[in-house]
């Protein structure tokens, strides 16, 4: 008799209300004494922008006619946000952000694509973020609960998940998809059509040229690691189910047997640990896509 397999979890975002400290102490005071409005005369704002009655825009900002800003989102000063751009709630921007610019494409004609970012975001200083391109789908997309860091880049089209860390000076090409829960070192470089798994790690100044499995710690050139516990851990993942892929990363990337030969013993449809089988099916996925990356074999050209 078959075992019914378990459903995996929803994504591990905190519910609102319950952030982390350091995000709520973003709100425990504000940036511009309370004699200030809340939008600063200096600020430059198209009157065709669409900005909820809450949201908070320092001086020397500029946004563009067709943004749309969240409640509860909050600028600080020279912030810039232009193109088709919507932003979702509770948002905080630090100075000379650049969110919704051109992507850097040659083919780009200025087709009227966009960019979608979520809830309870914080993008550090000199964060960039690009709008999509017509080939790549239109939408650059960033999720909810993301920690940005100073100079991090996002490039057109990338899909970006919840709970996603990107420290200084990542680099993101486009077309990059990030899964939920992704930390990401400083100074990483991400090719374009590269998928990093849920809950993976990539170490510092690691140059990422192909799919990263999903719950692994990679760094340097590809180098798978180990699994990311640590991650696993505070992200809430059970025992049972750290124990479960801990056991398949053993099996899969053991150096004793081809991959391909382990990954066709585990059995798909019997009662597998649903994060055991993701990670199965992710390095099929990436088996079977060019160079790699299993989004190469979706390009258009």
């Amino acid at each position: 008799m078959k075992s019914e397999t378990a459903k995996p979890k929803e994504p591990k975002a905190p519910p609102s209300g319950r952030r982390a400290p350091w995000f709520i102490s973003l709100f425990t005071f504000r940036f511009f004494s309370d004699e200030m409005p809340k939008i600063s005369p200096h600020a430059v704002i198209d009157r065709k922008a669409e900005i909820a009655d809450d949201v908070e825009i320092g001086p020397f900002c500029v946004i563009g006619p067709e943004v749309k800003i969240g409640s509860g989102c909050r600028l600080l000063n020279n912030v810039t946000i232009l193109g088709r751009t919507t932003i979702g709630k509770d948002n905080v921007f630090f100075p000379n952000a650049v969110i919704g610019a051109s992507p850097q494409d040659k083919k780009f004609k200025g087709e009227t694509t966009e960019l979608i970012i979520g809830n309870a975001n914080v993008f550090r200083e000199l964060v960039t973020i690009h709008v999509g391109t017509e080939n790549g789908g239109r939408i650059t997309r960033v999720g909810d609960n993301g920690l940005y860091m100073v100079n991090a880049h996002v490039g057109h089209d990338a899909r970006i998940g919840n709970g996603v860390v990107m420290s200084n000076n990542v680099m993101i090409a486009g077309h990059v998809v990030c899964e939920n829960n992704v930390a990401i070192m400083g100074g990483v470089g991400i090719h374009h059509f590269v998928t990093v798994g849920e809950g993976a790690y990539i170490g510092a100044f690691s140059r990422i040229h192909y799919d990263v499995p999903p719950f692994c710690k990679v760094d340097g050139a590809d180098v798978v690691r180990g699994l990311n516990k640590v991650g696993l851990k505070r992200a809430g993942y059970s025992e049972a189910d750290m124990e479960a892929l801990d056991e398949a990363y053993r099996k899969l990337f053991s150096k004793k047997r081809p991959m391909a030969q382990t990954m066709a013993e585990f059995d798909m449809q019997n009662g597998i640990n649903p994060y055991v089988r993701q990670m199965v099916e992710f390095l099929q996925r990436r088996a079977a896509g060019k160079y790699g990356r299993y989004l190469e074999t979706l390009r258009v050209k």
